[in-house]
């Protein structure tokens, strides 16, 4: 049987400022000119499980008609230049996009497809406006780096700064100009670092001066420090960038992904603009698409290669929406502006807008004694907890970026703490569905002049297991001490609280190491700390209360 594909290794493409990327370029066998596809990528081009997670395999890809180039970003792998992570990928982007149009074969039309960032690169490209762009794709990415990648609410994420710069870094040290020894020695203890990150690394006071970055000085995407600071992020930032971006664009999260909300941010925001925008939500962590995803299965056509879309597989309908735009094929079905997968129920859904017009808003209180309804509170006597950055609240599922315990997983562990407060329903006598944006809104007073309030949103099944859906964090920088309202942004889901289960919300002041301890003095560049006495109040005058979004069934 004759070659159906060509693969050329490490294809050089010079930079504007003379740096050269290189990259590996798949081309179908024959004389057509070919719609050309370009993941940009600091993982390692030719690193299997790479392109899998981007969802695409290169020489399946070039089988079905496309040229794929994968590409190595600046300082890494085969490319040339220095490693600084996020801060090249614009004029990069800009540069191989019209370096890729020009490849033989290439019908001179350029899409782009990746994750997390991979799918920064696409919007940093597209911020660049090259003619040959036609439609980009991006995959579980971020909107505003201090509400997903580096902080949310005010809290550093530690646990992504940390683990990721130490990940990325053997890379980076191949590249230094060390003898093999010290290259050595250096490798084994990071690896010995990176494996006792849970145990010592991420506990180093102040976070600011984490030891264990400093001992190996890997880069960063931000200094801990930073990681709230507008102008210190701004090289990683796309929200507030929409309007430079004129191409189509395809959005695709998961519910349990760490960049869930910048999905659905960038989805809102070119719709806004009157772009050509889509969404797909799967119930996904950032690293699991389906099936078995923490503690709760999802059924085989929750996977993402599961033929469950108009097109397909989720694959094959992303290659449909850049196929239309790169070719002048339009024969691919019609797909929604917005197809998510609803929990529960646990199938796929087709909606014509996000956030669903057709939801109402209820809000169920919180009260004393741990209840949760929608009467209003009365006089009742406040809750109470103490929370002691010494003994902080393990992370235990949740929208996480890296690390064990990501997406669903079952609560009592956390939920039998003293330092954690839990307020539950009635058993539902019909089944509830919840899908949109989620809101929690606490009257809250601490013993402490800074402190963090951290609430989740639960599903109780029939047998007692609690089952985490949605989080959120604030913190207090200051007047912690003062009695406040406070909201809380949980993000987002779609779940049907089935007849026989209940609505769970718990309140607490840590998630750790997943954000960074509060030491409750104000002063997180110390290495100070102090326990601190939290109060919740849920009465008349100060109501406590989660927002549900209620879709009628």
């Amino acid at each position: 049987m004759p070659p159906t594909l060509q693969v050329e290794l490490d294809v050089p493409a010079t930079m504007r400022d003379g740096v050269v990327l290189r990259a590996d370029v798949y081309r179908p066998v024959g004389t057509g000119r070919w719609p050309t596809l370009v993941v940009r990528t600091p993982y390692d081009k030719s690193d299997i499980w790479g392109n899998w997670w981007n969802g695409f395999s290169p020489t399946e890809i070039a089988r079905k008609g496309f040229i794929m180039v994968i590409q190595d970003v600046r300082g890494r792998y085969a490319s040339d230049g220095v490693w600084e992570p996020l801060h090249h990928e614009g004029r990069d982007g800009a540069d191989t996009i019209a370096w890729a149009a020009e490849l033989a074969g290439s019908n001179g039309r350029v899409g782009m497809v990746g994750g997390s960032y991979c799918g920064h690169t696409q919007w940093r490209a597209a911020m660049e406006q090259p003619t040959a762009l036609h439609a980009i794709t991006p995959l579980m990415t971020w909107a505003e780096p201090r509400e997903a990648l580096v902080a949310r609410g005010g809290a550093t994420q530690i646990s992504v700064i940390t683990s990721w710069s130490l990940a990325s870094g053997f890379n980076w040290l191949t590249r230094q100009e060390l003898t093999n020894e010290e290259r050595a020695a250096r490798a084994a203890s990071m690896v010995e670092d990176f494996d006792r990150l849970e145990a010592d690394g991420y506990w180093g006071l102040p976070v600011s001066e984490l030891p264990v970055l400093r001992r190996h000085g890997t880069p960063l995407f931000v200094e801990p420090s930073s990681a709230n600071d507008v102008a210190a992020t701004q090289h990683m930032r796309v929200a507030g960038s929409y309007a430079r971006v004129e191409v189509p664009s395809l959005h695709t999260g998961g519910w349990f992904d760490s960049c869930l909300q910048g999905t659905l941010d960038a989805y809102m925001a070119m719709r806004d603009l009157g772009r050509e925008s889509r969404v797909i939500v799967g119930p996904w962590t950032h690293e699991d698409f389906g099936g078995r995803v923490g503690d709760q299965d999802y059924g085989l056509m929750s996977l993402r290669d599961a033929g469950t879309h108009p097109n397909g597989t989720w694959c094959d309908e992303v290659l449909a929406f850049l196929r239309r735009h790169l070719t002048d094929d339009n024969h691919a079905p019609a797909s929604s502006p917005v197809r998510i997968f609803v929990m529960g129920l646990n199938r796929w859904r087709d909606e014509e807008t996000w956030p669903l017009e057709r939801a109402r808003t209820e809000q169920w209180h919180l009260h004393a004694g741990g209840s949760l309804s929608t009467d209003p509170p009365v006089n009742e006597n406040p809750s109470e907890i103490t929370y002691d950055p010494a003994d902080p609240v393990p992370t235990w599922g949740g929208p996480l970026g890296v690390g064990p315990g990501r997406g669903p997983f079952e609560q009592t562990s956390v939920e039998a703490r003293d330092d954690v407060l839990v307020f539950t329903s009635e058993v539902l006598e019909q089944d509830l569905e919840v899908t949109g944006p989620i809101r929690v809104k606490l009257h809250v007073q601490s013993s402490a002049p800074s402190t963090d309030w951290v609430a989740r949103l639960c599903d109780v099944h029939p047998d007692g297991q609690s089952f985490n859906l949605c989080d959120g964090i604030r913190r207090l920088d200051s007047g912690a001490d003062e009695v406040q309202g406070i909201e809380i942004d949980l993000w987002a889901t779609s779940n049907v609280f089935l007849a026989g289960h209940r609505i769970r919300v718990q309140v607490t002041n840590s998630c750790f190491p997943r954000w960074d301890r509060n030491l409750n003095t104000g002063d997180q560049q110390s290495a100070d700390f102090v326990a601190a006495h939290q109060t919740l109040f849920h009465d008349a005058d100060r109501p406590s209360y989660v927002e549900l979004p209620v879709v009628a069934i």
